[in-house]
């Protein structure tokens, strides 16, 4: 076999990949909107529907980013936003484009982050800036910003980074 055709069926190989997490990205972005779809059809605004002691199920919008940052901006914070998630969306593309066919844990991770960006950018383009939240934990007097599937999938993928930076030696190269 030539040196151009192993690189060709290299290509494929990573082609195919990449496609397989692009996939897994947009199911959780799928997954995200059939979340929120169920939330506005089976709940009332600010209402909370107890599920165990310490979760609820309540609706409710944000206009701003992570704990409600820039909630209060004004409006431009949705363009801002949604330039920003269209910019993370792009790198983590590019990101997943390069990883090695062996870095299947970096590549979940960041699939994870991508389809929870993804889930929150269709919200702030098609909701006139707001994000569907309905996760709702609280203890006593503590209470949680809620939030939603997506949020949790970015949360999920972004630690799963962290510890992998932190704990998994990277292997040697030869």
């Amino acid at each position: 076999m030539t040196r151009g055709a192993r690189a060709a069926m290299a290509d494929a190989r990573a082609a195919r990949r990449l496609i397989g997490w692009l996939g897994f990205a947009l199911s959780v972005a799928l997954a995200d909107q059939i979340t929120k779809a169920a939330a506005l059809s089976l709940l009332i605004l600010h209402r909370p529907v107890p599920l165990v002691p310490t979760l609820d199920l309540m609706l409710t919008y944000n206009t701003g980013a992570a704990f409600s940052l820039l909630s209060d901006a004004g409006g431009w914070q949705r363009w801002l936003f949604i330039a920003l998630a269209l910019v993370v969306s792009a790198v983590l593309v590019r990101w997943l484009a390069v990883l090695p066919g062996e870095a299947r844990c970096s590549a979940c991770a960041l699939s994870l982050v991508l389809g929870g960006a993804v889930g929150n950018l269709v919200d702030r383009v098609f909701r006139d800036g707001k994000v569907v939240d309905f996760i709702y934990f609280h203890v006593g007097s503590f209470h949680w910003p809620a939030f939603n599937l997506a949020d949790s999938a970015i949360c999920v993928g972004a630690a799963a980074l962290v510890l992998q930076a932190l704990f998994v030696p990277e292997r040697k190269k030869s």
